[in-house]
């Protein structure tokens, strides 16, 4: 019924209005808890010792709780209807006291299924009638809770099936608390009882900024036109248009004259300035998001929080391609799997069973997320998900009660989720893609173009390396993009002591925690080798969990199957496909029976995109037709090409061909002195990531020029020796060439060789490019930008595990090694990174080499004692330089023992500590003496370790 209009144009505060059959004591309480408020941190993941902010840190939180005292309420009773009606008008949240109850504490709770036994509604339902203008007060708070209601600065609301549409608005969630701002998310037409409705409206009406994501099928939904015309008269609406235009919506809203509060909410929209008029579609979800959080800060008169400072990153490890071809249907594939086809078809609202308590049911019911694991307990539902934040959250708290009537409205929820899962089935269902196929197929290009095209619909995008021996390292690394501290010097910080194993699960939690929830990242895990980690032998799972949160994960790899995902099979280009990539960079048109040559390059190669990009390349680079490079690439012997055992050689012999003619192209770069090929020769033994040209050069300055078996193609060659004068011109020569890319890592230029290529040149150059690369390492490696190539070099001197070591050093070589990178490299990975057993394994390695080294040197001493006086004056020189080095070994040695213990006393093993101190004192007095500085700090360290086994 009507209100008069006189009373309807009054601006009057909201009223919360209860009509119950009886009330007593017990049933006076707030339907919802005193306790329960906004804080900025609901669902938030991070852990308190991560740089976001977390619900602990957080300045919004509130006091902790105390149990209210009931409240005094005046009745009024109908004795016709037997029904009582109270209206109760609550004072001001602001006069409460600071010291009162908060989200840190519950009442108990009645989740009671019986219909006389409902919580009143709460709501803030607009008054019907033909006005210009309705007010919207903040609703008053039960005064039976007699606490401070936390409000929410950021209401996000939405309406829709679309997964994209959830998955926009979670993001955004999620970026608001990072900036401290508290936000809350609702889609309301999905919330079935009415408790749900109650926090609802009041964080609606207590909100300071309302964000309404609209869609078409918004202004179908009354509550969405609810929220729009709400913030919209308090001048507090941001609204974005998630794949749609106004103009669209106008056109909506002309069918539907009819609806006078859906063209209010429409004549809200349009009358904003333009500056608050946000589209978001497919090409600009992060532009949106992050413009949203401005706008939202500016509004709110925040800063953005000073985030840990986070290492200057690049997010994709290559340029793109301006030459990649086909592959089309695999990238629609990939991304029907990740977003599924919602763009393709109109929205489609699924049916939504009916409750026994008269309440509808949706795809999700109360605020609960619909990823969180749940368990009900004596009504309650408490969050299991404990990787997202360590108390239960408002959302955990409030569920819906499950009872159906009959087995007829089971049947039809449970034919709803079966015709949703096989309209849908592996597609928006999936967040990791496989994909396999051979060497040289064109995996990562595949990975990268797709990376590229979707990169706005990710906060970042993160490219990780799948190789064994790197794969652990590199995950970890994401640490310092992400902003995250996984240091050993944190775990210092809290004052115990826990073992290497509890550390290191605990640096990778903290990544897996921060890379695999609501905020939406690209996680591209490129050539992986093996399911099993290198190191310790965990299994892949352990590294990548089931729910992977919002973000996306594609592996690149030859194995048949990873984790159980079946991967999407990469066959060869198109015929068309792969003339185009022959034709190279200039797209020269040739004439027929060049065409014809090209056909056959096609066909010799099975269309590896790898070997027709090295053919289109050299087609571009030398003044050279099709048909001359043919007959010059078929007069190489085979057995110049020290073609291995390995199948992939041996099943492309003419692709080992045609690297063979690339290096001869190389050698021909004579102002140099072949400076490009010997760069290629070392770069093989370097690790599988981007190198600079500086630290290639200084590699190649160790190995030998050599001269030219193919001169006679010198006259092809167009690189024109004034013009490669430097190692950044021999670098780029040879990604000219095809056979390595230009990264993006900055500053100067780095490459990063193509994996075929980095094996073919191992086995052309053998054992005199690896030691130069550890020469080179030693020379200029820095640990902060080399890291991978300081592990490469260890494994090439130390060998690990069961395999030897590759590059044999001398003694006063392998001390300064050990000094300049071994140790340097050891500390690194433990403090930085937490990762103590590898650390640790290589400061034993290096221990156990300098103790052969000693053992060595008392050889040497005993065969000259048992010689004969002519040998003795012929050796007397050498053995005196022996001397010298042999007080740098043993000095050295002490150092790596005090260095172990030091690591070995945060780990808890204080007594393998102690006496590995206890062995380097004593090298130190005899070497020193005890009064000297390095004595005494060993001893120092001593007396920590007792001090610390004294305590257990």
């Amino acid at each position: 019924m009507d209100a008069p209009e006189e009373t309807l144009n009054d601006t009057k505060p909201l009223t919360i209005k209860i009509t119950q059959n009886y009330i007593t004591n017990r049933e006076i309480s707030a339907p919802i808890s005193p306790s329960i408020s906004i804080s900025p941190n609901l669902n938030s993941p991070s852990p308190p010792s991560s740089a976001f902010v977390s619900a602990l840190q957080s300045p919004y939180i509130s006091p902790r709780a105390l149990e209210p005292p009931l409240p005094t309420t005046g009745t009024n009773t109908t004795t016709a209807t037997t029904t009582s009606t109270t209206t109760t008008t609550i004072p001001s949240p602001i006069s409460f006291s600071d010291d009162i109850p908060s989200s840190s504490h519950t009442p108990p709770y009645d989740f009671s299924t019986d219909p006389g036994d409902q919580k009143p509604r709460i709501s803030f339902s607009f008054p019907i009638g033909p006005i210009p203008r309705v007010s919207f007060t903040k609703p008053p708070i039960s005064p039976s809770s007699n606490a401070k209601f936390r409000s929410c600065d950021v209401y996000i609301g939405y309406h829709g099936q679309n997964l994209n549409l959830v998955r926009f608005c979670k993001w955004l969630k999620s970026e608001l608390e990072l900036q401290g701002i508290a936000s809350f998310a609702a889609d309301r037409s999905k919330y079935s009882n009415t408790q749900s409705h109650e926090i609802a409206d009041r964080i609606i009406c207590s909100t300071t900024v309302g964000v309404v994501v609209v869609t078409p099928s918004a202004f179908l939904n009354p509550a969405s036109v609810e929220e729009i015309r709400f913030f919209a008269q308090k001048k507090n609406l941001v609204p974005v248009l998630f794949d749609t235009e106004i103009s669209e919506i106008g056109r909506l809203i002309e069918e539907r004259l009819d609806d006078k509060e859906s063209r209010e909410a429409f004549e809200g929209l349009t009358k904003l300035g333009s500056e608050y008029k946000l589209e978001a579609n497919d090409s600009n979800w992060r532009n949106c998001v992050m413009k949203i959080v401005r706008i939202l800060q500016l509004k709110l008169g925040r800063k953005s929080i000073a985030e840990r400072e986070v290492e200057e990153f690049e997010e994709f490890p290559f340029r793109r391609s301006k030459y990649f071809v086909g592959r089309e249907k695999e990238l629609t594939e990939i991304e029907a799997a990740f977003f599924g086809c919602s763009n393709d078809g109109p929205e489609i609202e699924y049916p939504k069973p009916v409750l026994a308590n008269g309440g509808s049911n949706g795809s999700s019911d109360g605020f609960a997320d619909e990823e969180s694991d749940t368990i009900r307990t004596n009504g309650k539902y408490i969050s299991l998900d404990v990787r997202k934040c360590k108390e239960p959250t408002l959302e955990a708290w409030i569920e819906p009660v499950m009872d159906f009537k009959g087995r007829g409205l089971q049947r039809q929820r449970s034919k709803h989720k079966k015709s949703r899962g096989a309209g849908n089935k592996g597609y928006g269902n999936s967040n990791v893609v496989c994909i396999n196929g051979i060497a040289g197929i064109g995996k990562t290009e595949l990975a990268m173009e797709f990376a590229y095209r979707y990169s706005q619909r990710y906060k970042k995008v993160l490219w990780v390396g799948g190789e064994a021996r790197y794969f652990r390292q590199n995950l970890l690394n994401l640490s310092m993009v992400l902003g995250l501290d996984v240091s050993a010097e944190a775990e210092k910080e809290r004052g115990q002591i826990r073992s290497f194993e509890e550390q290191e699960l605990d640096a990778f939690q903290r990544v897996k925690r921060e890379l695999f929830r609501d905020v939406p990242y690209l996680l591209v895990i490129d050539n992986l080798e093996t399911e099993k980690e290198w190191w310790e032998g965990k299994d892949l799972h352990d590294l990548i969990p089931k729910n992977t949160g919002a973000t996306h994960v594609i592996v690149t790899t030859r194995l048949p199957k990873v984790m159980s995902f079946e991967p999407i099979q990469l066959p060869p280009l198109s015929l068309a496909d792969s003339l185009i990539l022959l034709k190279g960079k200039k797209k020269k048109d040739y004439p027929s029976d060049e065409l014809e040559i090209l056909r056959k390059f096609d066909e010799r190669l099975g269309r590896l995109s790898f070997g027709l990009w090295v053919i289109g390349s050299l087609l571009s680079e030398l003044f050279i037709s099709p048909s001359a490079l043919l007959e010059a690439i078929e007069r190489i012997s085979l057995n110049e090409c020290s073609i291995s055992e390995d199948t992939f050689s041996r099943n492309n012999p003419f692709l080992i061909k045609v690297l063979v003619f690339s290096f001869a192209v190389l050698d021909r770069a004579k102002s140099s002195q072949n400076l490009a090929s010997r760069m290629l020769l070392a770069g093989a033994w370097f690790a599988p990531a981007p190198i600079s040209s500086t630290l290639l050069s200084t590699a190649a300055d160790k190995l030998p020029t050599k001269g030219n078996n193919f001169s006679e193609w010198g006259k092809f060659c167009c690189l024109s020796p004034q013009t490669r004068k430097n190692e950044t011109d021999s670098a780029l020569m040879i990604v000219k060439l095809g056979l390595a890319r230009r990264s993006t890592k900055q500053p100067g230029c780095w490459i990063q060789f193509h994996p075929i290529t980095q094996s073919f040149a191992k086995r052309r150059g053998s054992l005199p490019p690896a030691k130069a690369t550890v020469q080179a390492v030693r020379k200029i490696g820095n640990a902060s930008l080399n890291s991978d190539h300081l592990w490469a070099s260890a494994f090439l001197v130390f060998g690990f595990k069961s395999e030897p070591p590759i590059v044999q050093l001398k003694p006063i070589d392998m001390v300064l090694f050990i000094k300049r990178t071994a140790i340097p490299l050891a500390i690194r990975s433990f403090m930085l990174f937490s990762r103590c057993n590898s650390a640790l394994e290589l400061l034993k390695v290096c221990t156990n080499v300098l103790e052969e080294v000693e053992k060595s040197f008392v050889s040497q001493i005993q065969d000259w004692g048992n010689g004969s006086l002519c040998w003795k004056k012929k050796m007397q020189g050498k053995q005196r330089v022996d001397e010298y080095v042999w007080q740098d070994v043993t000095l050295l040695k002490a150092t790596l023992l005090e260095t172990r213990a030091k690591l070995l006393l945060r780990g808890g093993h204080f007594d393998s500590g102690e006496e590995l101190c206890r062995t380097c004192i004593s090298i130190r007095t005899v070497m020193l003496g005890h009064r000297h500085a390095q004595t005494l700090a060993a001893q120092e360290t001593l007396g920590k370790l007792v001090r610390q086994r004294s305590k257990i």
